[in-house]
């Protein structure tokens, strides 16, 4: 069974996903985070591929992914450092989060193909059309057992959003507000009206709440609504300033649970 599914068979609530860009602070520390962060019992990884164009990321991540490519980093690279990890032991799920030009420029099948190997469970690429997805791309996704998440905003139908829930078997990423990603204190009462229409909808698939979730009191608050959520900026802000980097992962990770 695929992570994804046997993660969100297992455990219903209190899912934590954490999001950081790979090859970043420095081009060799994508298996460090990797490590400390499954330690510290993360639920859902996401790993980053740094893009030099990440429309619906803020400018935390945007500066993570700079950096990250002035390192050196690539696809094919970050391939090579994942394949020392042995994803297939770990006891995280791992996801890729990236944009859809590298990932065509490497090859979707082989993409998906070289993914699935190393143990990767699923993909989000926010610029990819969900018509597209089922048009051109979704057997090879199945064929590789990959599953793609999807985004939806406060802004997303209930037509499309059914759609999607209808099309897609891993997790529905509920982005909480309409602008891009950063670290935001608290939930504010629009976000919280429009948790409660997607909980009404009833959807097949788990949900998970991201973008703005950066202290406890917002982890708390947003897995009332999700199966549970995803931190971004947050995390990239730590590892920015970070002077040891199994430490700040431990306390950042301690401070988000509680």
């Amino acid at each position: 069974m695929n992570k994804i599914n046997q993660l969100f068979k297992e455990k219903k609530n209190n899912i934590l996903s954490i999001y950081f860009t790979a090859g970043f602070p420095k081009l060799n520390d994508t298996n460090i985070v990797l490590k400390e962060l499954e330690r510290n019992g993360i639920d859902v990884i996401e790993i980053g591929i740094p893009f030099s164009d990440p429309l619906a990321d803020g400018p935390t991540i945007q500066r993570s992914s700079e950096a990250a490519l002035e390192n050196g980093m690539s696809i094919k690279l970050l391939f090579e450092q994942l394949k020392q990890y042995n994803l297939h032991k770990s006891t995280s799920a791992m996801i890729l989060m990236g944009y859809l030009n590298p990932v065509m420029q490497y090859g979707v099948e082989k993409f998906c193909k070289d993914a699935s190997e190393l143990g990767i469970s699923g993909v989000i690429l926010p610029d990819l059309p969900m018509q597209e997805y089922l048009n051109e791309y979704k057997p090879v996704f199945d064929k590789y057992n990959l599953k793609n998440i999807f985004l939806i905003t406060p802004q997303t139908s209930d037509e499309r959003i059914r759609f999607i829930d209808e099309h897609t078997d891993g997790f529905i990423y509920m982005v909480s507000s309409s602008s891009t990603t950063g670290a935001k204190s608290g939930i504010a009462n629009d976000q919280e009206s429009y948790f409660k229409r997607i909980q009404a909808l009833k959807l097949k698939n788990p949900t998970m709440i991201g973008f703005g979730i950066s202290d406890n009191k917002s982890f708390v608050k947003a897995c009332e609504f999700g199966n549970g959520v995803i931190i971004g900026s947050a995390f990239i802000n730590i590892l920015e300033k970070t002077t040891d980097l199994p430490t700040d992962i431990a306390d950042f990770v301690k401070a988000i649970k509680g």
